[in-house]
């Protein structure tokens, strides 16, 4: 392979991978480091290579710092230890999760061995004067090291897998920078497929997760579908950045107005609170300092054009824009619209409302299901109740109504034992006349009796 095309290959990975040119080469020099020590390299060598992208061509050392002299019990001792490290190297296997364990074992003895002699990263001072006198303790040596021949396919074979994993490693840790950045804000991404409840959605360069609670319920995820979604969060995992988006999420609304409305993005109109059921209606409260700029027509734009962007963008989801105060009653108020309120009352220690209005606007007020109602009171803070001007009144009459009761009690009590006293003596009089009726009823049935007799019987003499 040449120089140019050398350099063409690291630049395309460069481009494809969005992986720095530096980490490319770096890779590239780990890689024929690995290849040197399989197939020429020494028991106590440190090989480094430095690899040069322009002529195509590199150079090998070996490179040792100077210490102290130690003494030779230590030496022998630490020949031993090198012995069985290397037979644990050779046995473990060339996977991630070996590596992991190797660097936390690493890491855990780090001060030990910074305190003893490694033959391989280490020269002594004696040792050292001996090759060059002007050597001082914490100077590094580079010794270069000559290639005796081409690397066999087992070099080859380690170098390629030394390039891919440190290539997808880069490409991880990149990733992952990028998208850290991006979290809270708002990207286009396209439809890729479904997997269960799950939508995957690419972003470009990476595939991001829409799970069933940061869906909306009306919403038809097809492939090649475009929409905007809510970066919530992003993790570090072994296989890459793991972003999960959403589109149901409360702060979408919100930067879908910063996006739309320049007077928002510029600071002149600011949003105060947001309350969404995603699918079915939002509410946004918005506020400006400068009387001569109306917050709410800003918002909506020349025949509704700016809002009718936003609401084709939440695939027809409802949005009310109502005028933010300080005024808690007015706030209220206007959180209730397109409902007409006619009086509002307040607790401000237990943050409770109640709202009066017409018999007309109660279901305006109230909402389908109470949606209307509910956004209100997430949108302002408050716990707010509706009442009708009708059930109002009523629940004045009865309290009214409370007091005349208790004034007429003894009254009442009188009057039931005079009539008590009365009934009795009537139910004696009702039984004697009703004996009375019963005895000349059975008086006039017999008579009525004797005369059919008789008038039989003179038929029969006549015949």
């Amino acid at each position: 392979m040449d120089q140019s095309s050398i350099a063409d290959a690291v630049k395309q990975i460069c481009d494809e991978k969005g992986i720095p040119l530096e980490s490319v080469t770096d890779t590239i020099e780990a890689a024929l480091a690995a290849a040197y020590r399989k197939d020429f390299g020494e028991k106590n060598q440190n090989v480094k290579v430095d690899f040069d992208l322009t002529t195509g061509k590199s150079k090998i050392f070996d490179i040792k710092t100077v210490v102290e002299d130690v003494p030779e019990e230590e030496l022998l001792e630490e020949d031993e230890e090198n012995k069985d490290e290397k037979e644990k190297e050779k046995e473990t296997k060339t996977t991630k999760k070996d590596e992991n364990k190797a660097e936390a074992e690493i890491s855990t003895d780090d001060e030990d061995e910074a305190k003893r002699f490694n033959p391989k990263t280490d020269i002594q001072i004696s040792d050292a004067q001996a090759i060059k006198k002007s050597y001082k303790i914490d100077d590094v040596i580079k010794t270069e090291l000559e290639v005796p021949g081409d690397f066999g396919r087992m070099a080859a074979q380690t170098a390629k897998q030394v390039i891919i994993q440190k290539l997808r490693e880069s490409e991880r840790e990149t990733l992952y920078e990028e998208f850290k950045d991006k979290k809270g804000e708002i990207l286009v991404g396209t439809v890729q497929r479904r997997e269960g409840n799950l939508v995957l959605i690419d972003l470009g360069r990476l595939t991001a997760l829409l799970p069933p609670d940061e869906q909306i319920r009306n919403e038809n995820y097809t492939p090649g579908a475009h929409l905007k979604v809510y970066i919530m969060s992003v993790a570090e995992t072994t296989k890459g950045p793991e972003v999960i988006v959403s589109r149901s999420h409360p702060e979408i609304v919100k930067k879908l107005f910063f996006l739309e409305i320049p007077e928002i993005a510029n600071g002149i109109v600011e949003i105060k609170s947001v309350s969404r059921e995603a699918g079915g209606r939002s509410k946004i409260a918005v506020w400006t300092d400068q009387e001569n700029i109306d917050p709410i027509g800003s918002c909506i734009g020349q025949r509704g054009a700016r809002i009718q962007t936003i609401i084709s963008e939440l695939k027809g989801e409802k949005v009310d824009i109502i005028k933010y105060s300080d005024d808690p009653v007015e706030y209220i108020g206007n959180a209730l619209s397109p409902a007409k309120i006619l009086d509002i009352q307040i607790n401000e220690e237990e943050k409770t409302a109640i709202a009066k209005v017409a018999e007309d606007q109660l279901s305006l007020a109230i909402g389908k299901a109470g949606q209307n109602v509910r956004l209100a009171a997430k949108l302002t803070g408050w716990k707010i109740d509706i009442v009708s001007e009708t059930e109002k009144k009523d629940d004045e009459e009865e309290k009214s109504s409370e007091g005349d009761s208790d004034d007429s009690k003894d009254d009442k009590v009188v009057e039931t034992t005079e009539v008590e006293e009365t009934s009795q003596d009537e139910t004696k009089d009702v039984k004697k006349e009703e004996a009375k009726k019963d005895k000349e009823v059975k008086k006039e049935k017999k008579t009525a009796k004797t005369k059919i007799t008789k008038k039989k019987e003179t038929k029969k003499e006549k015949e």
